[in-house]
């Protein structure tokens, strides 16, 4: 395969709805009856009192105190808690390079991801040769023709609202990805729940969780370019804010079997964050207006019709700093007989797509019914996960757990 995309109410009242027109031509996620510009919530964020931190982060003296119950996870794994702030997570030594599922940790370090860092972030490739791709080509359809990415439309958060940008620290320095945010059942329209794939949180099975995880919408909401950016405040790269993950679910399967290409744990390459606003108090989901549903019935390569992918794609010929999107009807994908099917489409979307939804519409709503997860080395298609039983309790877990706080 390509390379993969691994590691590296308005204030008045009204509400987004978020819309699809049909996929007769083409897909697209359209968010109407803004709830407020982009501008004014920045501008409401911007006048914040300083103190209003993350729910859960002390600041004392200027200076950001590590919860509790993470500073006690920290030190049962020997690792210095007064440092990690001040750059002690920068040390990668295996037996400090949490792994389990239950040992994330994900602290807030107010003022770390600047836009001058976020530009500075590197795509999480992963590189599945051709031998990967045709491990079974008795249940792989052909490989797709190429289909050119395009831009989307801008103000990002009138045509694309639930997309953004997850960036987050791995030993090779900072590293970028897609994500989209969901919508949390048990806790209608307060979700703080973000989609995006097992390889932008986990390394797999050769490492650990990375660090400093911030979900960003709507990133660079006016599609500048580089040039345009070289001054830009923090309100034009994040204008809804950074948004930590407090908690992560991946599937066993990933942080076991994922790999530098993706691997056995590519049909299972989903996770899901739970996200906490680095300043400010309301949920991701009224602060940007809108989630999607997650259809976890995983319909078949030849009854899901078409499908989009969206996501920021950062390696040449991209740069990361607009989004893209690329339609077509899904064939098969099989890497083995032992693991499940995966979704292929033709996209020349590159590294820094990864984790992006898919989305199609079912019963005249738009819905995320997979991630991008891998890609082959000449960027001519994207392959992504079938959502099943294992997915939904995943998300369902952290809805349960973690929804609501």
């Amino acid at each position: 395969m390509r390379s993969t995309r691994v590691p590296a109410a308005s204030r008045r009242g009204r509400r987004t709805v978020l819309a699809a027109t049909g996929l007769v031509a083409a897909l697209a996620l359209t968010a109407t009856a803004c709830d407020g510009s982009a501008e004014d919530t920045a501008s409401d964020r911007a006048q914040a009192p300083a103190s209003q931190a993350a729910d859960g982060v002390d600041s004392v003296d200027g200076k950001i105190q590590i919860p509790a119950d993470i500073a006690d996870k920290l030190k049962e794994h020997g690792i210095d808690v007064d440092k990690w702030t001040n750059g002690g997570w920068q040390d990668w030594d295996k037996d400090k390079w949490l792994s389990a599922a239950k040992d994330f940790v994900n602290p807030v370090i107010e003022g770390l991801w600047k836009p001058d860092r976020m530009q500075s972030a590197k795509e999480a490739n992963k590189t599945v040769t051709t031998q990967d791709a045709s491990a079974d080509q008795g249940v792989s359809d052909p490989e797709p023709a190429p289909a050119e990415a395009t831009a989307e439309k801008t103000p990002y958060h009138d045509n694309a609202a639930p997309v953004g940008k997850v960036f987050f620290d791995s030993p090779d320095g900072p590293a970028v990805c897609s994500g989209t945010v969901i919508k949390d059942v048990n806790h209608p329209g307060r979700s703080n729940l973000v989609w995006t794939a097992g390889h932008c949180v986990h390394a797999g099975g050769s490492g650990g969780w990375y660090r400093n995880i911030v979900f960003v919408p709507a990133y660079n909401d006016l599609g500048k370019s580089a040039a345009q950016l070289s001054d830009a405040g923090a309100t034009e790269i994040a204008p809804y804010g950074n948004w930590w993950a407090d908690w992560v679910s991946t599937s066993n399967e990933w942080i076991q079997g994922g790999s530098e290409t993706g691997g056995a744990g590519a049909a299972y390459d989903y996770a899901v964050l739970h996200v906490k606003p680095e300043q400010g108090s309301k949920s991701l989901e009224e602060t940007v207006g809108a989630a999607l549903d997650v259809d976890f019935s995983a319909p078949s390569a030849a009854e899901s019709g078409k499908m989009g992918a969206w996501g920021y794609p950062a390696a040449p010929p991209y740069n990361g700093l607009k989004m893209f999107k690329c339609i077509d009807r899904p064939g098969r994908l099989s890497l083995s007989t032992t693991l499940p099917t995966m979704y292929r489409i033709g996209c020349t979307m590159t590294g820094g797509s990864s984790g992006g939804g898919w989305f199609r519409v079912v019963d005249g709503e738009t819905r995320l019914v997979s991630n991008t997860s891998i890609g082959p080395e000449d960027n001519t298609w994207l392959a992504g996960p079938q959502l099943g039983p294992k997915a939904e309790a995943m998300y369902q877990n952290m809805s349960t757990t973690y929804g609501g706080r």
